[in-house]
């Protein structure tokens, strides 16, 4: 019940938050939570899988300790709040207030005072609403579960997705089940389709030198097809099942109305220079003897056959602009960087568009 702050209370200063522990939740202290109530129990264990509780001690002040974009709530233990123009509330973990983000409290909290050890839980705000989104749209079809697990939702096209977007692409997404050994693209053939993993395993080979090279093997929830769409090339790679799989794909049309497009962020050569001006890196996805000869100043070279390679090796935390000769290849090179949740912005045109638009 709210009130005045005690006396008491009200002279002692907020302490820092000091973390005893961190523990996973466990499914059913999720579901108590108003934003979680309504998932699947399949995606409540998933979560409480990577989701973590903080523990902080009796008497220290937990939410002094400022998250941007991050829920908090509480999930065990006793917290006095203080309001902002006066008021306090006592709030016990896993009922009433405490299953309501805390930090998205009218009028917002001033400082906090833990009564007993208390245990905290932060959920990022963009996941909760990917979480929701793909939760109701898959929850009626459990063989889906694997394709749009929660680890394949936090980065990439389908994180990326307009929520209005979720249920017209599951409208159009076609099953298809495949053979053991059977080719589903092959290297050459013009692309038509973008495919996503349901089950099973995929091998992903490409012909060097006249010898079969194995680039990558894809699991559940892996996409692929998406080079030739976005560039409007041939199949650079075959892909075949290790064993009998399901696949979900959707025609090139969808495919670019709602899953290219909302992924491509473009810019002008101008906009492009003013974001390297302010750290953005340019990325040259031309081969080495293009990059050679006319690279822009600063930039690093990635050839496009090389971008899946470099996941691992860019640092996620810089923005970087994509290019080539047409744009052809560094729109490829955007969305595949854009799938695995780097902030890559593909300049419109490429080099020929920047060379007639500067003065």
């Amino acid at each position: 019940m709210r009130g005045q702050i005690p006396a008491a209370d009200a002279a002692e200063q907020p302490g820092d938050r000091v973390l005893i522990r961190e523990t996973h939740p466990t499914p059913e202290q999720l579901a108590a939570l108003a934003p979680l109530a309504g998932l699947t129990p399949e995606r409540l264990t998933e979560l409480a899988e990577v989701a973590l509780v903080e523990r902080a001690p009796r008497g220290s002040d937990p939410l002094g300790e400022r998250r941007p974009g991050r829920a908090l709530f509480l999930v065990q233990g006793e917290l006095l709040l203080a309001f902002e123009g006066g008021g306090t509330v006592v709030v016990v973990g896993g009922t009433g207030e405490g299953c309501q983000a805390l930090n998205r409290a009218r009028p917002p909290i001033v400082r906090s005072k833990a009564i007993t050890d208390v245990d905290l839980l932060a959920l990022d705000d963009e996941m909760l609403e990917v979480l929701a989104t793909w939760d109701h749209a898959v929850k009626n079809d459990a063989r889906l579960n694997g394709a749009f697990a929660l680890k394949n939702l936090k980065h990439g096209a389908l994180a990326e997705l307009p929520a209005a977007h979720v249920e017209e692409l599951l409208k159009r997404f076609e099953r298809v089940a495949v053979a053991r050994g059977e080719v589903v693209i092959r290297e050459g053939d013009e692309g038509d389709y973008y495919y996503l993993v349901a089950a099973g395993r995929f091998q992903v080979e490409r012909l060097v030198g006249g010898a079969k090279v194995v680039l990558a093997e894809l699991k559940s929830g892996d996409a692929f097809g998406e080079e030739a769409l976005v560039s409007e090339a041939k199949r650079n790679a075959t892909v075949l099942a290790l064993g009998a799989g399901e696949l979900l794909r959707v025609r090139r049309h969808d495919f670019n109305e709602l899953l290219r497009e909302p992924l491509l962020r473009r810019l002008t050569f101008h906009e492009a220079v003013q974001r390297v001006g302010g750290g953005a890196l340019w990325l040259d996805v031309r081969y080495p003897s293009e990059y050679q000869h006319d690279k822009l100043p600063g930039a690093i070279n990635v050839p496009l056959a090389e971008v899946r390679n470099m996941f691992a090796v860019l640092d996620r935390s810089r923005e970087y602009v994509a290019y080539c000769q047409s744009g052809r290849r560094s729109a490829a090179a955007a969305f595949l960087f854009a799938q695995r949740g780097f902030r890559v912005w593909l300049l419109e045109g490429g080099l020929k568009q920047a060379a007639e638009r500067r003065p």
